[in-house]
């Protein structure tokens, strides 16, 4: 990125984990860091889109925007907090330090898996977007020979590396090229002229801004992508290792979650043995995803390929719901927990469910005496905040981070509002669940007021009864079960075993309750337009399993042997479906063209002759060049405007009509304002286009195959 790009994503990050010192008492520094990416570069949108829609998104916005997300790096005023920062310092240096000098599960495996993932999501957030290199393999399929590499000459073409993110990316770029080039404020549907922009858009305005900063699109896309992925993988360690105390488990929940699937590598393995190539070369080629099929045998993905690539949103709004559900726990736990005080001085606390008793009690308490921070007490003077003890602090921090959600992924703010209900009345600490709700609706309440008022979504297209989610005609325990594998099994013995020595135990299923009834009520109800769109909050009840599940899991591998080496088959089960997904995509096998080298050249085209918010009629297509110019768009791609509840039917038939030059064509041109016209092939190939209709209209630009027409006005 550019060096102003840089500075503003700094500013973000800095003032986000500086501003956990507030309510996060006793985190470690790699947690807090974690946590102030996804915070900070929220705030960072949010802030930036106030301030610019009154001054634009120009450089005054962007630095007036920097200076605000990094006021909390003001509290370094405070002699306490920078004696906090130094221990926090020598903290992580000796842990990175022993990570490798003294390599141990407590010090090493976390440092692994951050390295590993940064390394994993740097291959798959390269491929979200990048432009060809004039060469491809055309004809993979695995009843067909080898795939030949041909030339073409395709420089400028945009492509992207992900199947699922075929008609995702060019919305996304609309929104963000709409803040860019087109003036979009107050922000109205690129897709959708006329009608105002309800979509959750803050992670799309951050990339906007690095852009107008001075970054490129693929470099504004892939860095705020790696930021946030990185992150979340840290973030969920560290909720796995609140809620189980059990490093092991801690470090199976992100595994099991960015590799989630289900039975597909069965698939896999069919279409390899009957492949006339060797494996090797089936597998550096694979032909289709394993989690997600056309046919609708396969329908919940994988987290990477399904969810945090296509769905922006969610790459921002999963972060943050895990920082809030993570102080929920340990703010209605209590700050005297192994857990808590291994986070506040990296002592080595072991396995706390094998080590109970006064000599693993004893051996904590040193631990935490020996290497215990400064105190810091920051709003010991402010008469509010000096009333809230420490956990009703952790609930103020974690309902102003909740209340940040609304415009970033409204299906996470609901997730967290529902699961809050439900554990107020599980876990009654009433001062505390009042000062949460108070700080995240004081915050939210705008936002939602903002978002819902003269939407052009249709509520009642959100709900309707439909039992079993996308499962088509299966039987939808076959479908679960064909879906996600063995993790529900796997999850109802995590919640069976009892005893003396439960696998779950009371405090932690009361915790979970919430989720399950989730998980219900996707599977008798869709509550979105399109009925796979459930799955964002079924993805909920999924990251919230995942920590039982590899606890499970962790109790097998440390009984003996023979359960050792099954628990080892087990993971290998659980991911490997998702592992051959995310495969696919580091490979290079998956291959989607967005935009071809014509178009791209035309949208440069229509910001040079066309005004910034000028109102452009085209064939209503996913990945038309006008979303890459920031105009409006009469109509877009109506499964894009379907899945958000726009009812476009009336205008798509009228857009049919003027391209077919009907006799109230120009009434119909008059009556939407429509200042430009594209004809190019993707309306020749999409519409009947009356070609003789245009040549009234005076040709302004032409790229290749791309013309443009201004409309004359009487």
């Amino acid at each position: 990125m550019s060096i102003f790009a840089s500075i503003l994503a700094l500013a973000a990050v800095c003032g986000g984990t500086v501003a956990t010192y507030l309510y996060d008492e006793g985190a470690h520094p790699a947690a807090r860091l974690a946590a102030g990416v996804p915070t900070g570069l929220a705030a960072l949108g949010l802030v930036g889109f106030v301030i610019s829609s009154f001054a634009g998104l120009g450089d005054l916005s962007l630095a007036l925007s920097a200076l605000v997300v990094a006021a909390p790096l003001a509290l370094l005023a405070r002699a306490g907090l920078r004696a906090r920062l130094r221990h926090d310092a020598r903290l992580l240096a000796r842990d990175l330090g022993g990570a490798i000098t003294r390599p141990s599960l407590r010090a090493t495996a976390p440092l692994i898996l951050v390295v590993c993932s940064l390394v994993l999501f740097w291959l798959v957030y390269g491929r979200v977007m990048f432009e060809h290199d004039g060469a491809t393999y055309t004809g993979v399929d695995n009843n067909r020979p080898r795939p030949q590499v041909v030339g073409r000459n395709d420089d400028g073409a945009i492509y992207t590396g992900v199947d699922n993110n075929l008609g995702d990316l060019p919305f996304h770029l609309s929104i963000i090229t709409s803040f860019v080039h087109g003036e979009n404020f107050p922000p109205v549907h690129p897709e959708y002229a006329g009608a105002r922009l309800t979509y959750p858009f803050v992670v799309d305005f951050v990339a906007a801004m690095f852009a107008r900063a001075g970054a490129t699109y693929e470099g504004a896309l892939f860095w705020e992508n790696l930021l946030l992925a990185v992150s979340l993988v840290g973030l969920l360690y560290r909720f796995a290792l609140a809620w189980t105390s059990d490093r092991l488990a801690a470090l199976l929940a992100p595994v099991l979650t960015i590799f989630s699937g289900g039975l597909g590598f069965v698939r896999f393995y069919r279409e390899a043995a009957a492949s006339t190539r060797g494996f090797t070369d089936f597998l550096w080629h694979l032909p289709h995803d394993y989690t997600i099929t056309f046919d609708g045998a396969y329908r919940w993905g994988n987290a990477v390929t399904t969810l945090l690539v296509p769905q922006r949103g969610l790459l921002l709004g999963l972060p943050l719901a895990l920082v809030v559900a993570t102080q929920w726990w340990l703010a209605t736990r209590g700050e005297g927990d192994e857990a808590t005080r291994a986070h506040a001085c990296g002592a080595a606390v072991e396995d706390a469910r094998g080590k109970k008793g006064k000599k693993g009690r004893a051996k904590a308490s040193r631990a935490h005496g020996e290497g215990a921070p400064p105190p810091y007490e920051p709003f010991k003077s402010v008469p509010f905040f000096s009333a809230l003890d420490r956990a009703e602090l952790r609930m103020l921090g974690a309902g102003v981070v909740a209340g940040l959600l609304p415009l970033v992924h409204a299906h996470s703010f609901v997730v967290l509002m529902l699961a809050a209900g439900c554990l107020a009345l599980l876990l009654p600490r009433w001062r505390a669940w009042i000062v949460f709700f108070a700080a995240a609706f004081v915050l939210a309440a705008p936002a939602m007021w903002w978002a819902t008022r003269g939407t052009a979504a249709r509520p009642a297209s959100f709900f309707a009864w439909q039992v079993g989610w996308d499962r088509g005609t299966q039987n939808p325990v076959w479908f679960w079960l064909r879906n996600t594998g063995l993790f529900i099994p796997l999850l109802a013995a995590a919640l069976a075993w009892r005893g003396r020595d439960p696998v779950v135990p009371k405090r932690l299923l009361i915790f979970y309750l919430p989720f399950p009834v989730l998980f219900l009520i996707c599977n008798v109800a869709k509550i979105s337009p399109w009925v796979w769109d459930n799955i964002k909050v079924l993805f909920y009840w999924y990251v919230a399993s995942v920590p039982l599940v590899a606890l499970l899991l962790a109790r097998l591998w440390r009984t003996n042997a023979a359960l050792k080496l099954m628990t080892g088959v087990l993971i290998a089960l659980l991911t490997c479906a998702g592992a051959l997904d995310v495969w696919r995509v580091v490979s290079g096998a998956s291959e989607q063209r967005e935009f071809d080298r014509d178009g791209v050249a035309f949208a440069e085209l229509l910001k040079r002759e066309t005004a910034p918010r000028s109102l452009i009629l085209h064939a209503p297509t996913y990945n038309h060049p006008v979303y890459l110019s920031g105009r409006q768009s009469l109509m877009g791609y109506g499964g894009h405007l379907w899945s958000q509840g726009v009812d476009y039917t009336g205008r798509e038939a009228e857009v049919s009509r003027i391209y077919a030059g009907a006799t109230d064509a120009e009434q119909l041109l008059a009556k939407h304002g429509v200042e430009y016209v594209v004809v190019s092939p993707l309306e020749r190939t999409g519409l009947r286009v009356n070609e003789q209709f245009f040549t009234r209209f005076k040709k302004v630009g032409e790229t290749g195959a791309y013309q443009l027409y201004k409309v004359a006005r009487p």
